[in-house]
């Protein structure tokens, strides 16, 4: 294969509170969306997010993650946003929510809208899940046909997060760094289905 294919996000907004301005951002995405976020997230971020939605006539259904990225989690969640006949998967949190986010929309073919509160790891922009056992062991990696929608940080949010999680986005980032340096320099195919491009480099 020669051909080199990149992958991405629809949109990426990056901004102090910009989560106040969510419903603007996803008006154009639908009418009805499953707001998915733990008990904590609610109160650090979640809950204004459903506001925001709320003033821009966005039905918002709200659902407690409850901490495990499962199988068993995500057919719980996918019947709910099912029975509420949603259009917009909203994940608010940590890595295990948005990869809850991404495998819920999956399976209900909606769009996908991430809003990290930490920076610790990549998962609101790529196009896969780590999926869990109910009891926290590894289980599976979830791959999927396109990237999220829409991206949403927070810078304010995600700076008031515990230091542990700034220092581990950095650890992932180069992490990451040298996976990519690997499939370069294999001229291995990527995820994406191609060769990486220069973006990649």
């Amino acid at each position: 294969m020669s051909e080199k294919v990149f992958i991405s996000p629809g949109k990426y907004v990056q901004g102090k509170n910009v989560i106040d301005k969510t419903g603007e951002y996803v008006k154009p995405l639908g009418h009805t969306a499953l707001v998915i976020a733990d008990k904590l997230v609610w109160e650090i971020a979640a809950d204004r997010v459903v506001k925001s939605l709320e003033q821009a006539d966005i039905t918002a259904v709200k659902i407690e993650f409850q901490g495990e990225a499962s199988k068993n989690e995500v057919n719980r969640i996918a019947d709910q946003g099912r029975s509420a006949q949603v259009d917009i998967v909203i994940g608010v949190g940590g890595g295990k929510t948005l990869d809850t986010a991404k495998a819920v929309n999956e399976l209900l073919g909606s769009s996908v809208v991430i809003i990290p509160t930490t920076a610790s790891t990549d998962a609101p922009t790529s196009a896969l899940s780590v999926l869990y056992t109910d009891e926290g062991a590894f289980d599976t990696y979830s791959f999927f046909s396109k990237n999220p929608s829409l991206i949403l940080v927070d810078t304010k949010v995600i700076s008031q997060a515990p230091p542990l999680f700034l220092s581990s986005g950095i650890a992932d980032a180069m992490a990451t760094w040298i996976e990519a340096r690997a499939v370069i320099e294999a001229r291995a195919t990527t995820m994406a289905g191609g060769l990486p491009t220069l973006a990649a480099e």
